[in-house]
C-alpha cells in the first residue's frame, strides 16, 4: 500500500487537468449513471418493497434514513439509505465512540447495538445501499467513485485525503470490494486517490461486476 501512496500523491492542478482531457469518459460515465440507475431500480424494486415492508414490521420508524453527506468539490445533499438502525442511533453513538474499531474519524464496530435484526442483513448484502440509485439518478453520485463522506469526518481529512472529494461520490469503489471492514481509514483514502489516477470506462465497468457478487453477501461487511 505504500507504493500506492507514492504513486497517488497528485495536486489539484493535475486532477483537474486530467478531468478536461477526459470529457469523453465522464460523458459516457454519466450515461451508464443513468441507465445502470434505472435499470437498477426496475429490476430490483420487487426487493426493495420487501425490504421497506420488512423494516417497516421489524422496528419503529422510517424506511428510509436520510444523511447529509460531502459531495464533489464539498457540496453537501442528502444521501439516502435503507434505515438498518434504531431511531435514537445517533444518541448512542456517544456512548459507543470508545468502542470504535476503524482509525482514523470514521466511527465502526463490528457487533453495533444499534442495528436492528433486519439491518444486520441489509448491511451484510449491501442492500440498505440500494436507495442511493436515486441519488444517482439525481446527478448527486455516481455507480463508481469514492464513497461519499460526513461533513464532520471531511473536516478532519488532510490535504491528501481531501483529494477524493474531487470526484462525484459513488456507489460502489475500490474500498467496496477490497474488503471494507479489514481495510483501515489511510488506506481507504489511498485507494480513493488511486481510483483517480486509474479510472476509466474500463476500470468503472469491471467494479460494477465486482460489486454485483458482494449483493450476495460479503463476510467483510458490517
Amino acid at each position: 500500500m505504500q507504493e500506492t501512496k507514492e504513486n497517488s500523491r497528485i495536486t489539484q492542478m493535475e486532477i483537474e487537468q486530467e478531468m478536461e482531457k477526459n470529457l469523453g469518459y465522464f460523458f459516457i460515465k454519466r450515461v451508464i449513471d443513468v441507465i445502470g440507475a434505472l435499470c437498477g431500480i426496475l429490476l430490483i424494486s420487487p426487493v426493495m418493497i420487501v425490504v421497506a415492508i420488512w423494516i417497516k414490521l421489524d422496528s419503529k420508524g422510517p424506511v428510509f434514513f436520510a444523511q447529509k453527506r460531502v459531495g464533489q468539490d464539498g457540496k453537501r445533499f442528502s444521501m439516502y439509505k435503507f434505515r438498518s438502525m434504531c431511531l435514537d442511533a445517533e444518541d448512542l453513538l456517544k456512548k459507543l465512540e470508545a468502542d470504535n474499531e476503524m482509525s482514523g474519524p470514521m466511527f465502526k464496530i463490528k457487533e453495533d447495538p444499534r442495528i436492528t435484526k433486519i439491518g444486520k442483513f441489509i448491511r451484510k448484502t449491501s442492500i440498505d445501499e440500494l436507495p442511493q440509485l436515486f441519488n444517482i439518478l439525481s446527478g448527486e453520485m455516481s455507480l463508481v467513485g469514492p464513497r461519499p463522506s460526513l461533513p464532520k469526518e471531511v473536516a478532519q481529512f488532510t490535504s491528501f485525503q481531501k483529494q477524493r472529494l474531487v470526484a462525484k461520490p459513488g456507489l460502489t469503489c475500490y474500498w467496496q470490494v477490497r474488503g471494507r471492514s479489514d481495510v483501515s481509514f489511510e488506506e481507504w483514502m489511498e485507494m480513493d486517490v488511486e481510483y483517480l489516477m486509474e479510472r476509466n470506462t474500463i476500470v468503472d465497468i469491471v467494479l460494477i461486476f465486482q460489486t454485483v457478487g458482494v449483493l450476495f453477501g460479503d463476510e467483510k461487511a458490517s
